[in-house]
């Protein structure tokens, strides 16, 4: 039923990449106004035709995008886009998936998150639900994450989206082997180098 319109997310998200099963069950769950996962997770995922936040400069005065430093920036996080596949609005800005070429193709895609200032983060788990919701199970009612975390992954599975664990301590933490934030700078100094000096 939502074929054409799965295969056009992951056109214009994943380069055409499959859609991991819990990503195509989440969106299919906001196409039909169902707001069972959103609220226990707190995504909302892109429309067709939303740009991509590390694309978008529409924000931007004419004077700033013609600043030499803001140039710069813009070109690196440009870049960056072809390797930060951002899906969903959620946690501190926008949610996805680290897909750079020199990542391991042997396991689940990792998870990255950017603010609204343009920092990255890494998430933990397996999969874009667990990694939002170990996130949310710090903003619970209950003091202790674990717990929370716990709670949220009984409640996604009581909606047939079970997690690969209900143990906050076991989500796999396998940290990036390129780092987003590093990599970002170093585009930012290769930009500026191919400008000249400043």
């Amino acid at each position: 039923m939502y074929d054409e319109r799965l295969a056009e997310f992951s056109r214009a998200r994943l380069d055409g990449r499959p859609i991991p099963d819990d990503l195509r069950v989440l969106l299919v769950a906001q196409w039909e106004g169902r707001t069972d996962f959103a609220r226990l997770l707190h995504l909302e995922f892109f429309e067709a035709g939303e740009d991509h936040p590390l694309l978008d400069t529409s924000y931007l005065s004419e004077k700033e995008l013609a600043d030499p430093e803001l140039q710069a920036v813009n070109a690196a996080a440009a870049e960056m886009a072809t390797y930060v596949k951002l899906v969903a609005k959620g946690g501190k800005g926008w949610i996805g998936y680290w897909l750079h070429p020199d990542e391991p193709t042997d396991r689940a895609w990792h998870l990255i998150e950017l603010d609204t200032e343009f920092t990255f983060w890494s998430l933990v788990g397996l999969t874009l639900t667990e990694g939002a919701a170990a996130e949310q199970a710090s903003y619970q009612d209950e003091p202790d994450e674990r717990i929370a975390f716990t709670q949220l992954a009984a409640e996604l599975a009581a909606l047939g989206l079970p997690l690969s664990t209900q143990d906050y301590d076991a989500l796999d933490d396998t940290e990036y082997r390129v780092d987003p934030e590093k990599l970002m700078e170093e585009l930012v100094e290769a930009e500026h180098a191919k400008r000249g000096p400043r």
